[in-house]
């Protein structure tokens, strides 16, 4: 039967070790690759506006904190009363709409790691290039970053789409969207040491 693998079986001591061998080893195989999302405010009065009225909402509280004191407002009702006043009520539902509103100017986009024989094969496609341009680099400078965008990007962007971002967007907000591809391949989750 040539070409067939099988799964090895656990070593014996292992198993002796660890007695829930098989559960282990699924949770190790459910694993999800991980993600990286990276997010652009191009309007910055919305951003202005959600600290405004983060700041409108936390004097709210406090003038209400301070009136709670002296209508002499029970600890066990206290929170339910200052959550209540007008004025923190007004201040509560301007920053959920600031907060809207800023959720809603926000461009994000989100990059899954790439199996380790996919970024292998990436990094194959697209060698340093001999003339030393791509010195220190495991990669071709100037094609690996729109493919590695496309190949991470949870969102469907083709690597056309990704190389015409990077050739026509600001060098700090390209270089942000390449090494948010770039950190969620390279970057463990291992606790190494923990214990």
């Amino acid at each position: 039967m040539s070409g067939m693998t099988t799964s090895p079986e656990p070593p014996p001591e292992a198993v002796t070790r660890d007695p829930h061998w098989a559960a282990k080893m699924a949770r190790l195989r459910a694993r999800r690759l991980p993600e990286r999302t990276v997010a652009w405010v191009d309007d910055q009065a919305l951003k202005r506006e959600v600290g405004d009225a983060a700041m409108v909402l936390a004097k709210a509280r406090a003038e209400a904190e301070r009136l709670a004191g002296e209508h002499g407002v029970g600890a066990e009702r206290r929170e339910a009363w200052i959550a209540g006043q007008p004025e923190v009520l007004a201040a509560d539902a301007r920053l959920a709409k600031a907060n809207a509103a800023l959720e809603e100017g926000t461009l994000t986009l989100t990059f899954r790691a790439l199996p380790r024989p996919v970024w292998e094969a990436l990094l194959r496609e697209h060698p340093p290039t001999e003339d030393g341009a791509d010195q220190g680099h495991e990669y071709n400078v100037e094609t690996f970053p729109a493919a590695l965008i496309s190949a991470s990007s949870v969102d469907g962007m083709s690597v056309e789409e990704a190389q015409e971002l990077l050739d026509s967007w600001a060098d700090a907000d390209a270089k942000s969207m390449f090494t948010a591809a770039l950190i969620v391949n390279q970057t463990g989750r291992a606790d190494l040491g923990k214990g």
